[in-house]
């Protein structure tokens, strides 16, 4: 174990790691990060720092001043809107909610026990894939993937004799990193165009993109990232982290008959569940459907916005139901209680990080720093006048760095896009290109990212498996899957340029 551990501890991950982990408890490290937030706003307050820019979404121009929260206002805001905070912040009620179903199916044995029977020779690779895989595709259900898909992969790598950590990583890496990625077009798609048609509308460029836009280059993405992170959990985050010597151990007993009946039965109720489901989303005039106006009909991407939560807590609750009354582990109302109980247990670490991480977040959006570090660096970049792919490529770094400080991908889409989309029309470069070099900076570093709003839970889900994980172990595991997926979805963008390939229906790189 010992030459496990310096072998891991070597080397420039190994430094991250080590440097990560000193740092104090990540809910101190928040205490610490919202207090440099708090003086620095109040020395940008006190220099009149700001900075102009035209919002797409507002259709003006805005002037925006950095807020000190130590004035009195400031004091205020910190103090009468704490509460708000943390039960606002978004990932909180996701996490809570999903955990309730997952909960049931966890503590019943129905995820164990799905598998084991799953999960027998399956090649490693495979596997990988396989995680990698869901975890890009989850998006078109926006963020359940982060409370599903995540603690998932570490569940199946377990499960398979595998290192639980090196599963949460390429679930995380294919969740997180390979977020604008998908087979098919959703939300996030709807959302970025309508922001990108703004800007080009209020430039006077008429100019319109679809949201099939990027559609092409999406699918052979989500196939590239796949193989990728692959390789990368297979080749180096898991020789990385070694053996596993936590303290969760699979069961790798044979299933019993009683256990194969409550498969059976589960089965059953998950199929009856998900027909019924189909029913109310997918025939024309459904429940769950509504007139969508980005795309001009009906959909159900207000449902996978905001109903999804309770159907996934379905989809766990009800298997579990059935395989634990069927195996004798629910005998009475009080054993289904129990399930969902020791799921909350579980999240006591989250919900107090949860606390000091959404002060932190709310502070950085407050004291508007975030926008006037993006506005900052997309001036700078415009300032260096380059031209033609070197742009691209300069946009994607400055992008890239940006995402790390500001998590919406809307947030900081409604500030850039009205700087370099009009401004690459102007160079010939179609918006379909330059909202697909977004997107990848917007994807490829959200894993390294501690001000993501899932970073936390994340956090906390490691340390399920291996309590002594810290930041600096989440950071360096993600930061070679951040690294290969930059450069390579890079290089990938760069071959479409040169080829001139469409990037989507009717949408070109050039004009």
């Amino acid at each position: 174990m010992n030459e496990i551990e310096n072998q891991k501890n070597k080397g420039f991950f190994g430094w991250i790691e080590r440097v990560g982990n000193k740092l104090p408890d990540p809910v101190v490290l928040f205490m610490i990060l919202a207090a440099i937030v708090i003086g620095v706003s109040g020395i940008a307050g006190a220099t009149d720092l700001s900075v102009e820019y035209f919002d797409a979404e507002a259709g003006e121009n805005l002037t925006v001043e950095a807020i000190s929260l130590l004035s009195a206002e400031g004091l205020n805001h910190i103090f009468n809107s704490a509460v708000d905070n943390f039960t606002g912040f978004a990932p909180l009620g996701t996490v809570l909610v999903t955990m309730l179903g997952v909960g049931i199916a966890e503590w019943t044995g129905l995820i164990e026990s799905t598998l084991k029977r799953l999960l027998s020779n399956v090649p490693a690779f495979l596997l990988s894939a396989a995680v990698v895989f869901a975890g890009i595709i989850s998006n078109i259900a926006s963020d359940v993937g982060y409370v599903v898909i995540i603690p998932l992969g570490a569940l199946i790598f377990a499960g398979a004799g595998r290192h639980p950590l090196a599963g949460l990583a390429a679930a995380f890496a294919g969740v997180s990193g390979g977020f604008s990625a998908n087979l098919l077009v959703g939300p996030t798609d709807a959302l970025l165009v309508d922001i990108a048609n703004a800007a080009l509308t209020s430039a006077g460029i008429e100019y319109n993109i679809t949201i099939t836009a990027n559609w092409y280059f999406m699918i052979v993405s989500t196939i590239v990232l796949t193989v990728v992170g692959a390789l990368i959990t297979d080749k180096f985050v898991e020789p990385r982290l070694g053996e596993y010597h936590g303290d969760y151990r699979p069961d790798f007993e044979t299933l019993t008959k009683d256990e194969l009946k409550g498969l059976r039965n589960a089965l059953i109720v998950l199929v009856i569940y998900a027909i019924i489901m189909a029913v109310l989303m997918f025939p024309q005039g459904a429940l769950f459907r509504s007139y969508d106006e980005a795309i001009g009909a009906e959909s159900i991407n207000d449902f996978l916005a905001t109903g999804l939560l309770l159907a996934i807590f379905l989809l766990f609750a009800l298997p579990g139901l059935a395989y634990g009354i069927t195996v004798g582990k629910i005998k009475s109302s009080s054993d289904f209680v129990k399930g969902m109980t020791e799921a909350m247990s579980s999240m006591g670490n989250y919900i107090v990080l949860a606390f000091f991480a959404a002060q932190l977040i709310d502070y950085f959006n407050y004291t508007n720093l975030g926008t006037i570090l993006a506005v900052s660096g997309a001036d700078l970049l415009e300032s260096v006048n380059l031209t033609g792919l070197p742009l691209i490529l300069g946009f994607i770094g400055v992008s890239g760095f940006i995402n790390l400080f500001i998590g919406s991908a809307s947030a900081k889409w409604a500030i850039l896009a009205p700087i370099f989309t009009p401004m690459l029309y102007n160079l010939n470069i179609a918006p379909e290109m330059t909202l697909v070099a977004y997107r990848i900076a917007d994807s490829s570093t959200n894993v390294i990212s501690p001000l993501l709003n899932y970073f936390p839970m994340i956090l906390i889900f490691a340390q399920r498996y291996d309590k002594k994980a810290g930041i600096g172990t989440l950071v360096s595991t993600m930061l070679a899957y951040s690294m290969a997926f930059l450069v390579t979805w890079t290089i990938l963008l760069i071959i479409w340029f040169l080829l001139g390939l469409s990037l989507g229906p009717g949408a070109s790189i050039t004009l």
